[in-house]
C-alpha cells in the first residue's frame, strides 16, 4: 500500500499504488497543473482512497463486514466510476456518519469527491455527468477557536522543556507571535529571512511576509549561534535535529509542543501547534490595534470571512465597551409610594 508522503522528505511522495488509475491521474493534475503542496495532495489521496474502498465494499466484491483498511481499489476502472450515482454518494455519506466521521470530516471528503468528478467531467471528458452536483451537507455550527490566555501563553514559554532549549523556545515563540501553521514553521529556510521579516510558504504554495517582533528576534538570536555549531546535513533548514542535522519533521515539532504543554500543566485540554496559531491571532486581536484585513494577511487566510471568527472571541473588549457607557453607574433608587392620580375623564361624544 502506498503511504504517499515520504516521512523524511514531506515535500516528496511515493508512487500511488493502491488507487484507481484515474485517481492517480487526478493527483498528478493537482501536483503539476494546480501546484498544490505535497501535504494537500496527500489529504486528497486519503479521502479519495476511502471513497473507492467503499465502492469496492458496496459492490459486493468483498464480504460486507470487511474493514475499509483491508480493501484495495486499484483495479477499479473508468467503467466502475461511471456507475457512481447520487444515491452512491448519499450512501457513502451515511456510511461515514455511521462510522463516526464528524461533520467537518464528511464535508471535506465530499469536497474531495466534487473536485475529482469535476475534473473527470470538465478537464478530461471521462464522464458525462457529475454525481456530486447539487449535493450539499449544509452549514455546520461554527465553533469558536480554542486558544491559550495571555497568562497561559506566558506559562508555556516559561516552562519550555527540552534538551535543546534555545531551539524549542524559538519554535514556541514563533508559533505564539506569528500565527503560522505547523507545516509552514517546519518549512522555514535560512534564505527566507530578510531584516525583520520572514517569508512563509502557505496553503497552495502562496507566499506571504510576516514581520518578526522583538520576542521573535531575541529567540532567534539565542538559537542561531548554537545551530551554526551543529553538523548540519540540511544546511538551509531553520529548525534542525541536534542529533541528525536534518530538518525537523512536523511530528517532531508536535512532540516538542506537547512536552512543553505538559510541563506548563496545560496538557489534556486539546491544545496543539494549531491552537497556538489560534492563540497568536486571538492575542493580536484582543491586545493590539489589529483590524480584520491585517489579521487576514498575517494568518494567510484566503478570505476575510475565515478571519472574522476572531471577532467573536473578544469578550474582554465587549465587556469593557458596555462598562464604559455613561449610564453604567446609575443605580436603582427606592422611592416613596405615591397615590396614583385620577384618570382623566374622557370627553363625551356629542
Amino acid at each position: 500500500m502506498s503511504s504517499y508522503l515520504n516521512q523524511l522528505h514531506p515535500e516528496r511522495h511515493d508512487a500511488y499504488l493502491d488507487i484507481p488509475e484515474d485517481v492517480q491521474d487526478y493527483l498528478h493534475y493537482l501536483d503539476f497543473v494546480k501546484h498544490l503542496s505535497a501535504r494537500s495532495i496527500h489529504g486528497y489521496y486519503l479521502d479519495l482512497r476511502t471513497f473507492f474502498r467503499f465502492l469496492v465494499l458496496q459492490s459486493g466484491q468483498v464480504p460486507a463486514d470487511t474493514s475499509l483498511n483491508e480493501i484495495d481499489s486499484k483495479d477499479l476502472t473508468i467503467q466502475d466510476i461511471r456507475k457512481v450515482r447520487k444515491s452512491t454518494i448519499f450512501s457513502y455519506l451515511q456510511y461515514l456518519q455511521a462510522h463516526g466521521n464528524s461533520f467537518p470530516s464528511r464535508s471535506r471528503k465530499l469536497s474531495a469527491l466534487r473536485g475529482f468528478f469535476h475534473y473527470l467531467l470538465t478537464q478530461v471528458g471521462r464522464i458525462q455527468e457529475d454525481p456530486t452536483e447539487n449535493i450539499n451537507l449544509g452549514s455546520p455550527k461554527k465553533a469558536l477557536p480554542k486558544y491559550l490566555t495571555l497568562e497561559e501563553a506566558q506559562s508555556l514559554l516559561n516552562n519550555t522543556q527540552s534538551d535543546f532549549l534555545e531551539r524549542d523556545y524559538c519554535i514556541i515563540t514563533l508559533f505564539l507571535n506569528c500565527g503560522m501553521r505547523l507545516v509552514e514553521l517546519c518549512g522555514i529556510s535560512m534564505a527566507d529571512f530578510r531584516d525583520d521579516t520572514i517569508k512563509i510558504i502557505g496553503k497552495g504554495n502562496k507566499e506571504r511576509l510576516v514581520y518578526l517582533n522583538d520576542a521573535c528576534l531575541d529567540a532567534l538570536n539565542h538559537y542561531l549561534p548554537l545551530r551554526a555549531q551543529l553538523k548540519l546535513v540540511e544546511k538551509d533548514a531553520l529548525f534542525v535535529s541536534k542529533r541528525t542535522g536534518r530538518r525537523l519533521s512536523p511530528r517532531r515539532v508536535q512532540q516538542i509542543v506537547e512536552r512543553s504543554l505538559k510541563a506548563a500543566g496545560l496538557d489534556g485540554r486539546g491544545f496543539s501547534p494549531h491552537k497556538l496559531r489560534h492563540t497568536a491571532a486571538t492575542l493580536m486581536y484582543q491586545y493590539g490595534d489589529v483590524d480584520m484585513l491585517a489579521l487576514k494577511e498575517i494568518l494567510g487566510h484566503e478570505n476575510v470571512s475565515t478571519t472574522q471568527i476572531y471577532t467573536h472571541i473578544n469578550q474582554k473588549q465587549l465587556k469593557s465597551a458596555v462598562a464604559s457607557s455613561p449610564l453604567s453607574g446609575v443605580k436603582f433608587h427606592e422611592k416613596e409610594p405615591r397615590e396614583e392620580p385620577e384618570p382623566y375623564e374622557e370627553a363625551s361624544e356629542k
